[in-house]
């Protein structure tokens, strides 16, 4: 079939015949696709919202805690209190070499916060955390102002700190620069050396953006903790799984706390890996889902286009037949009805991508530039590639059976 515009007006004359069966027709292949492509789109976006919410964390990232004993050991019985420490630090990273960064916490929550008479108006006050300088490896802040602590600080036993977003917006005005003025935090006087405008959800031991973070030994002479830490943060060098040294990292506590090293309670860990993957799973399976249902529904509706051409071509016989008497070919006729199949289902399809495209540009407006809600270009060529491929599949059992008309059947038909 030689396309020219007659070609296409006839065409368009088939297609606009019976408006109301196109308009149904083509809709089951829009909806269909707009279903695939914005739940695309939209799983996309929400997946980034979510990991907005882990920004700034290592991903190989364990956390190790202690807890009261729960099983007796070496005539001591069970519900034992006791703490990490600093020693702890130092066996983990010469018997594991496997681990990358091993550091310790103290905390502090509850802290009220002042400068020059105005108090910080957090819901819950601030919390206050004792880091070393490698902490930023396992949470890394996002600064606006200043720098994170580094070792001069510890060293000298400075008092320092790295205050969050939050507490900057409450004591200080904006876009004022608070790198070198003092807040009272309890009964101390800190120099406030940078701001961590992290924006994440999650954070250990209190969010970032109500935390302030100073010098690990000066909380420790602050908090009254002696050689105790809070917690341990490890993270894993390349290639390393976490979750198999657990026994080993277990063992090694638990033998100098005298704890059962079976008690899985008294020395627990916090895998921020296991969560991360238990993310990822979730939307490999929601974009299986996804395309479940958009592939089915598009098949449906390709299957719709392939019956209703089936009985445009049966009302056309007579049509079809007089095209076979004056002297088209079998070929045309196929080329006839393949085309028009094939620009139902682009035409649908295209109306759906841009309709889907708007919906996801105004939620992208909506999400405020914090994810992207869009199809990609690799993504919508795809569609218009699938769609093309389902127009020919719609339109060939239709095709085949326009071809078989002779001019005979067609006189006998009317």
């Amino acid at each position: 079939m030689r396309f020219d515009r007659d070609s296409f007006r006839e065409i368009a004359d088939s297609l606009t015949r019976n408006k109301s069966r196109s308009l149904l027709t083509g809709f089951g292949i829009f909806w269909g696709l707009f279903m695939l492509l914005f739940m695309l789109g939209g799983g996309q976006g929400v997946k980034q919202l979510l990991a907005k919410n882990f920004e700034g964390f290592a991903n190989n990232t364990s956390v190790l805690y202690s807890n009261r004993t729960t099983k007796p050991w070496h005539g001591m019985k069970e519900g034992r209190g006791w703490s990490l420490d600093d020693r702890d630090v130092e066996r983990l990273k010469l018997m594991v070499p496997e681990l990358d960064i091993v550091t310790g916490m103290v905390s502090q929550w509850g802290m009220k916060v002042q400068r020059d008479g105005k108090d910080y108006d957090g819901m819950y006050t601030a919390s206050v955390k004792g880091v070393l300088p490698e902490y930023a490896s396992i949470e890394t802040p996002s600064l606006r102002y200043g720098r994170f602590l580094n070792q001069v600080d510890i060293d000298q036993n400075r008092k320092v700190c790295v205050i969050g977003k939050d507490i900057y917006e409450s004591l200080y005005e904006e876009d004022e620069d608070p790198c070198g003025t003092f807040i009272q935090v309890g009964s101390v006087y800190y120099e406030v050396v940078g701001v961590d405008v992290h924006e994440g959800n999650i954070s250990i031991n209190g969010s970032a953006r109500s935390t302030i973070v100073i010098p690990m030994p000066l909380a420790k002479i602050l908090f009254n903790k002696g050689s105790s830490l809070d917690m341990l943060s490890l993270t894993g060098k390349g290639g390393i799984n976490l979750e198999t040294l657990d026994e080993r990292v277990r063992s090694i506590i638990a033998r100098e706390h005298n704890i059962d090293p079976s008690d899985k309670d008294a020395i627990g860990f916090l895998h921020l890996e296991q969560l991360f993957r238990l993310i990822d799973n979730i939307f490999k399976g929601v974009n299986f889902i996804v395309w479940l249902i958009g592939l089915g529904t598009l098949l449906a509706g390709a299957i719709g286009v392939g019956n209703i051409m089936m009985v445009t071509v049966r009302e056309r016989t007579i049509e079809i037949g007089i095209r076979r008497a004056i002297g088209a070919t079998p070929r045309d006729v196929l080329s006839q009805i393949l085309w028009e199949s094939i620009i139902l289902t682009l035409l649908a399809g295209m109306l759906a991508i841009v309709f889907t495209v708007g919906i996801l540009a105004v939620m992208d407006i909506v999400a405020a530039g914090k994810a992207s809600f869009q199809i990609s270009f690799g993504t919508a060529v795809g569609a218009a590639i699938l769609l093309t491929v389902l127009g020919i599949a719609a339109g060939i059992a239709p095709a085949l059976r326009a071809m078989q008309i002779k001019p005979v059947d067609a006189m006998r038909d009317e």
